[in-house]
């Protein structure tokens, strides 16, 4: 038998659904202004980090501003396909977090570049922190401490601090595309797909792999990856080839800058892998 109400018992009910209606709007208002917002920050910084990266007139680190300047032009090419993505659960988060990856890019270049006096306030612990938390720990400790060791070697005071560095950030990076692109998957997937000389399937390949996992199947995000992937490296060079193998020839805030780069590359990677 159904359980009887009166006039009173129903407005109650009702004012307390409409109280939770607004409170999920509001919610879902607050959230689309932050993430506008975000946006809006990025785009700016990015036209701001294009602008300096474009009036140099000297170009200190040729590689890796090619690099840069190439990873742009991929994501202008992502971002006119953006309604592509718009129906794919990952793909608006997919297109933010390259936007942010394209800003970083951009950035960490003009701060290698810049002759203005860097501003040398910090000390090791500025190095050793970082805002990775578990996304390597939950793929495996080891990739967790040996980014733990790159960030502890990264010191001035360490005359091989780029050598160590750069080599287990790469392997790092390799690891993460091993463990979520195995070759076997890869090669089953894509039996005619460009092999290295090992006959491995070539990291573009692997990538296209993961994205397609994640239901993105549109080769400009295929190719922005990649790249991206390819700036960090490029990086690894300047790094190396700009110190002899040495970290002293770089000032506290453009190791910062480096560290930071590395670190939001290994964040992208990781968390489109995720989602795959």
């Amino acid at each position: 038998m159904a359980k009887k109400i009166n006039i009173s018992q129903l407005r109650s009910k009702l004012r307390q659904i409409e109280s939770k209606q607004r409170q999920a709007m509001n919610k879902y208002n607050n959230a689309v202004r932050q993430h506008n917002a975000r946006l809006r920050a990025n785009r700016q910084r990015i036209i701001n980090e294009l602008n300096r990266l474009q009036s140099r007139t000297t170009v200190r680190y040729q590689v890796l501003h090619t690099s840069t300047v190439s990873l742009n032009r991929s994501y202008q090419s992502l971002e006119k396909r953006e309604q592509e993505f718009e129906n794919i659960p990952f793909g608006n988060q997919f297109l933010d977090l390259s936007e942010k990856e394209n800003a970083n890019s951009l950035s960490v270049s003009n701060a290698l570049e810049s002759d203005e006096p860097q501003t040398n306030a910090g000390n090791d612990g500025d190095l050793v922190s970082t805002s990775i938390t578990d996304e390597l720990s939950e793929i495996s400790p080891d990739l967790d401490s040996r980014w733990k060791g790159a960030l502890f070697s990264l010191s001035p005071m360490n005359p091989d601090a780029s050598r160590h560095f750069c080599t287990s950030a790469r392997e790092i990076f390799i690891q993460i595309l091993d463990h979520f692109a195995p070759d076997t998957d890869v090669l089953t997937r894509f039996p005619q797909c460009e092999k290295t000389d090992k006959g491995q399937p070539t990291r573009r390949w692997k990538i296209k792999h993961i994205l397609v996992n994640s239901g993105i199947v549109s080769e400009e995000a295929v190719e922005f990856v990649d790249e991206d992937i390819t700036n960090v490296l490029q990086l690894f060079r300047v790094f190396n080839d700009g110190t002899h193998g040495s970290a002293g020839r770089f000032e506290f805030s453009q190791l910062r800058a480096i560290k930071e780069r590395v670190e939001s590359g290994i964040v992208y990677l990781t968390t489109i892998c995720k989602n795959a």
